[in-house]
C-alpha cells in the first residue's frame, strides 16, 4: 500500500443544509480512514443546519482546489431553493468536474447544478425530473433517470429519500468497499436485511472490505 496520504473529501456547508442526507456518507468515511474536511463561504463564519446545528467551517470556498480533494459533497439545504447565493458551490463543482475530480450532489443542490449547465450531459437523478425541469437553463431532460442514485463518471447524484443509496454511490466510486461488503451494507442499511450483518462482521474481523 502507497504511504501516500489520501486527499481529503470536502463537504460543502451552508446555511440550512440539511443534516441527515451526509451522515451515512461521512461517518463510514471517516470509519474507513477518510478525512472530511468541510467548507464555507468563509471559516471563520459559522453555518447553521437545518436541524439547528452550527458548524464552524474548516475552510473557505475560494481556497478549495480540486488537487487537494478526492470529493466534493454538496448537500440539499433551503437555499437551492430560495435564490442564487449557493450558485457559487455549483461553481465550484464545475471546477472539480473539470479537472476530473468527483462530485457528489444530492437533493437541492442537483438543482444548483442543473442551473449551472453541469447535469446536461451527464445522467442524473434528483427529487423528481419535474423539479429540475422547473430550474432556469437546465437542458437535461434527456438525461433524467428514475433511480435511486446515479453516477455518470465523476458526478453522482442523488434525491432527498435516498441518503444511504448515495452513500453507496460514494463508497463505489472512492473504492470504500469491495463489491460483496459495499452490497451488503447497503442491504442492511438501506432494506434492513440481516443476512447483510454477518458479511460485514466477518470482513471487519478480517480487517477489510
Amino acid at each position: 500500500m502507497s504511504g501516500t496520504p489520501r486527499k481529503p473529501v470536502h463537504l460543502a456547508v451552508y446555511d440550512t443544509y440539511a443534516d441527515w442526507e451526509t451522515g451515512h456518507t461521512t461517518a463510514h468515511l471517516t470509519q474507513r480512514g477518510h478525512r472530511i474536511r468541510t467548507v464555507g463561504f468563509a471559516a471563520e463564519q459559522p453555518v447553521t443546519t437545518m436541524g439547528g446545528l452550527r458548524i464552524q467551517p474548516d475552510l473557505a470556498l475560494a481556497g478549495l482546489r480540486p488537487e487537494d480533494s478526492s470529493l466534493l459533497i454538496l448537500t440539499g439545504a433551503s437555499l437551492w431553493d430560495t435564490g442564487e447565493e449557493l450558485a457559487p458551490f455549483a461553481a465550484k463543482a464545475g471546477e472539480f468536474l473539470e479537472a476530473g475530480v468527483p462530485v457528489a450532489a444530492i437533493c437541492g443542490a442537483t438543482a444548483g447544478l442543473a442551473r449551472a449547465g453541469l447535469l446536461d450531459a451527464r445522467a442524473h437523478t434528483s427529487a423528481a425530473s419535474l423539479y429540475l425541469a422547473q430550474q432556469p437553463g437546465y437542458a437535461g431532460a434527456g438525461r433524467y433517470v428514475e433511480a435511486d442514485a446515479v453516477t455518470d463518471g465523476d458526478l453522482i447524484t442523488a434525491g432527498p429519500t435516498e441518503p444511504v443509496a448515495f452513500a453507496r454511490e460514494v463508497f463505489a466510486r472512492l473504492g470504500v468497499y469491495g463489491p460483496e461488503v459495499l452490497d451488503a451494507w447497503y442491504r442492511l442499511f438501506h432494506d434492513s436485511d440481516a443476512s447483510a450483518f454477518p458479511v460485514l462482521m466477518a470482513a471487519a474481523e478480517a480487517g477489510h472490505a
